[in-house]
């Protein structure tokens, strides 16, 4: 641990820098991983031969993504919650709110095993999608499903080391899935011939590895946090009802925030499987240059998070005003990079991840739509990340709330004309929304430095 108080704690111009970068690469590596889980998917599909296995992959992933990121605050919560613990040296409290959501994620992540069910059931009805493709599904998600432990277990695990300080070990625990769920999908797809089961096996085999890895670290993190004189912990301490009501009111708007996110990005896939086949198969595609880009912007969201919760934890408003604006120029950089690749070589990393020519033909006609991705989610994405820090969970609610107001009014009256432009259209406002809106409400409630 750092021996320098906080309070007293000054980083210089260039120490500042160091620090950001120190925070920002190792998640930028480890967030790579994350959506390489999904491009090797969507890549191993996409040379079975049909276009109906990509579908597949995105309406099985897109399930998931709806369940877990239900409880999104098991990450962002705890993130924030123990980076401000750690700006007040309150090592203990840092201590209790990771083993706190790992405890809560893990009665969450049984009792999604048990309502699998009636949840995928519900979830397939209201997505219905093509006949070709419903059974593959199932079969991709009720293998997928007993990994719901550990993926929320990780949530909560990657939320506390980012707090903490460390984003080596989420890194390390992300590559370690990533080469674990690429050897196991190509060993049962390739070699054994399983197919979608195969590829929905390696996802679930990478998911338990991550997990038991990061509780391997965090119980060797616990033991050089400095102690108070008292190194037990009962669950009488974890489920002090005074903490656990302070535990679920800062989430409370993350959770509805989440329902947000998830309302546009569920009904994205549902109105591009609306379009058949094809276009579900272009819009699941063009999505990975989205992903892409959110996931490595994220590391500089997640050293705005550790260190804007970290100085504000600390009462230091004059470093916690500085993080933000050098995480911001950072981020424009990048945004400036990712929209000129985009735009000179959307369609041949398409080319890598399918071989099928009806496909890459039909994309075409939307990769403009990809360049504007960065422009118009770069200021959501930093923001993000300062408000998780500070747990200013009403500002993120606020700017989720009118984004997806923008993205359904713009998507409904444009359906009918535009087609599946009018989908591309509303998600790219739906992004500055959040930018905007996000931006307002830090002016009115800005912090004095």
């Amino acid at each position: 641990m750092q021996s320098l108080s906080p309070s007293t704690y000054h980083p210089t111009y260039n120490q500042m820098h160091c620090k950001i970068i120190n925070l920002a690469l190792p998640s930028i590596v480890s967030n790579i991983t994350v959506p390489l889980l999904g491009l090797v998917d969507t890549a191993i599909t996409g040379h079975m031969g049909e276009a109906r296995y990509i579908g597949a992959i995105a309406v099985g992933s897109m399930i998931f993504n709806i369940m877990y990121w239900l409880f999104a605050f098991l990450r962002m919560g705890t993130g924030g919650m123990t980076a401000q613990a750690y700006g007040r040296k309150d090592f203990g409290e840092a201590d209790l709110t990771g083993l706190r959501a790992i405890c809560i994620s893990s009665l969450i992540g049984l009792a999604i095993i048990i309502l699998q069910y009636p949840l995928l059931h519900l979830v397939m009805w209201f997505i219905a999608p093509d006949e070709n493709v419903t059974q593959l599904v199932y079969s991709y998600c009720y293998i997928c499903i007993w990994g719901a432990p550990a993926s929320l277990g990780l949530f909560a695990l990657n939320g506390w080391f980012v707090g903490m300080q460390n984003t080596k070990i989420p890194m390390i625990i992300s590559i370690t899935q990533n080469v674990v769920n690429i050897l196991v999908s190509l060993l049962l797809v390739y070699c054994l011939g399983v197919k979608i089961e195969g590829v929905a096996s390696g996802t679930l085999i990478a998911q338990w590895a991550g997990f038991f890895m990061g509780c391997f670290f965090f119980q060797r993190k616990r033991r050089e946090i400095p102690s108070d004189g008292n190194s037990r912990v009962s669950l009488s301490c974890i489920f002090e009802s005074s903490a656990m009501k302070s535990f679920f009111t800062v989430n409370r708007d993350i959770f509805l925030r989440t329902l947000f996110l998830v309302s546009v990005n569920l009904y994205f896939v549902v109105a591009g499987a609306k379009g058949g086949e094809i276009i579900l198969a272009v819009n699941t595609l063009l999505m990975q240059l989205f992903i892409l880009y959110s996931y490595i912007m994220d590391g500089f969201a997640y050293a705005a998070e550790a260190l804007c919760g970290r100085f504000y934890g600390a009462g230091d408003n004059a470093s916690l005003k500085e993080t933000i604006r050098k995480v911001f120029y950072w981020s424009m950089g990048l945004t400036a990079i990712y929209s000129i690749v985009y735009g000179v070589g959307g369609l041949d990393f398409l080319r890598l991840l399918t071989n099928e020519e009806s496909v890459i033909s039909a994309s075409e006609e939307y990769i403009f739509w990809a360049i504007l991705i960065p422009i118009s989610g770069m200021v959501a994405f930093v923001w993000d990340g300062v408000f998780i820090g500070m747990t200013m969970t009403k500002g993120m609610l606020s700017g989720t709330f009118v984004a997806a107001i923008v993205f359904f009014i713009t998507y409904f009256s444009l359906e009918t004309t535009l087609h599946n432009h009018a989908l591309w259209l509303a998600f790219i406002l739906y992004l500055t929304a959040r930018g905007v809106t996000q931006s307002v409400y830090w002016h009115l409630k800005k912090i004095k430095g």
